[in-house]
């Protein structure tokens, strides 16, 4: 999984779970280096003491001799005692003299080399050449580390008598085992501490995302067609209320924008309404204000055919009134919501009720059983039936062989389907996406208010209405309406 797409929770859970373990991390690197460096001081300090404390035994054999304090006699001076003080402070001692041949050694049993019996140009050089007249070297030999302390043995008149060599081995046992004990007792504690920091973190990061959540939820939830509630959230930080307000501040102008916007889609769409209605007033008023004028130009009282002219007269009147009436219907129709009485009925029973009042014999009709029980208005549900059904037949040209409308009624699940399918004409690809507009229509007469009136109730209902059509073959609608 990508960190970017980690919720911000998570994020937070892992960084402090990560930062706890980095912690420990870091703190057991600064021990063990700690530790390394508390063991070289302290045998670097260690062999400085012994050094310092053998030189005083030295000094004080020294001083008790009875042979003549020479390089030469060294052997002599410390053939006893030189063990006697490596008993005493447990560490090999080496005189060379000052040219580095070696003059005695404590070590009883050694395989004396070239390097043990003679010191290397560095040693001296360093050693003559120096302030503190000593030299300090550290090597590693079968694992182990070996420090090696050179200084100047001196007579009474600090005259140099001989080369005073100490070999320390650093035993790193104890501190090592200090160490992992310490390490043991911090990987227990901060085994402890990662289990404590889940648990924290886990809270703490529930408790920051809080308050976010709850503004993600409301922003998934915010439409422009509804009234959106706004965000309290009590007792957080100063980030999240700046952002609370700025989200109560959004919903505010939504709602100015919202209700703006419907306003002025309202007006327009009265706006085109209207220009509609007067359209549709004038088509008639037309050919009724020619045929007065005619009627007013040929009057002739004396005229034998006067009863019939009138008749023709009134007869076109009568038709043209008859056609704006339908049209101030049709308006007066679509302008009212589809009333919500809803009553339990048998929806085959009702479609077949709507199809009775067409005359045309290829209307097939179709029903998966002979009772579906459904909520729903029965006026609308014959509107739906016989707007879809007229449209149809409408759909169909007269020139058509073997013209088909096939409607079916069946339930799915919880729903009933209405299907009415015809082989017309079908539907063009550009007025597909058009054609529930109000006012929208292929047709020469009409106003195209059928569809957009049966959408309207179906989904009023809560229902929906759907259609496929392949241009030359025909159209399938689709009605779709819950049973409760």
């Amino acid at each position: 999984m990508k960190i970017k797409k980690l919720s911000l929770r998570s994020r937070i859970f892992i960084a402090m779970i990560l930062l706890v373990l980095l912690a420990s991390v870091l703190i057991a690197a600064v021990t063990i280096y700690q530790y390394n460096e508390e063991a070289k001081d302290y045998h670097r300090e260690r062999l400085e003491r012994k050094e310092k404390a053998i030189r005083k035994s030295i000094e004080f054999t020294i001083q008790e001799t009875t042979y003549p304090v020479t390089t030469e006699n060294i052997p002599l001076i410390f053939k006893d005692a030189i063990f006697d003080i490596d008993a005493v402070h447990n560490l090999q001692i080496n005189l060379y003299d000052l040219e580095g041949e070696l003059l005695k050694s404590s070590k009883r049993t050694i395989l004396r080399d070239s390097s043990d019996r003679c010191l290397g140009a560095e040693v001296l050089n360093t050693l003559s050449n120096t302030a503190e007249h000593r030299y300090v070297i550290k090597q590693e030999e079968n694992g182990q580390t070996f420090q090696s302390s050179y200084s100047y043995i001196t007579d009474g008149k600090f005259k140099n008598l001989a080369i005073l060599n100490l070999p320390y081995l650093e035993n790193d046992d104890f501190l090592n085992r200090e160490l992992n004990e310490f390490l043991m007792r911090l990987g227990y504690a901060y085994f402890a501490m990662i289990l404590v920091a889940i648990v924290f973190a886990y809270f703490i990061s529930t408790y920051i995302t809080k308050s976010l959540k709850t503004i993600s939820d409301k922003m998934n939830e915010t439409r422009l067609e509804k009234r959106n509630k706004k965000i309290q959230v009590d007792s957080t930080s100063e980030e999240i209320e700046t952002l609370v307000n700025s989200y109560n501040s959004m919903i505010d102008e939504l709602e100015a924008s919202a209700v703006k916007l419907a306003t002025s889609e309202r007006e327009q769409a009265w706006r085109e309404m209207a220009k509609q209605v007067a359209h549709e007033i004038k088509n008639p008023l037309t050919p009724m204000r020619l045929s007065v004028q005619s009627f007013q130009r040929k009057f002739d009282p004396n005229d034998d055919n006067i009863h019939q002219k009138v008749d023709e007269f009134s007869n076109t009147l009568i038709q043209q009134i008859d056609t704006m009436s339908s049209i101030a219907s049709a308006f007066s129709n679509f302008a009212k919501m589809p009333a919500q009485k809803s009553e339990n009925l048998n929806v085959v029973n009702i479609v077949k009720l709507a199809l009775d009042i067409f005359n045309e014999d290829y209307i097939s009709f179709e029903a998966e059983t002979e009772e579906i029980i459904a909520k729903f208005d029965r006026t609308q549900l014959i509107r739906v039936v016989t707007n879809l059904v007229k449209n149809s037949i409408q759909a169909i040209p007269e020139t058509k062989e073997n013209p088909s409308i096939k409607v079916k009624v069946f339930s799915k699940g919880d729903e009933v389907k209405i299907t009415i399918e015809d082989n017309g004409n079908g539907i063009a690809e550009e007025t597909k996406s058009k054609i529930f507009e109000p006012k929208f229509t292929t047709k020469s007469s009409g106003m195209g208010l059928g569809l957009a009136m049966v959408k309207n109730i179906v989904e009023t209902f809560k229902g929906s209405i759907t259609f496929t059509s392949q241009e030359g073959e025909g159209t399938i609608f689709t009605v779709t309406f819950p049973k409760e």
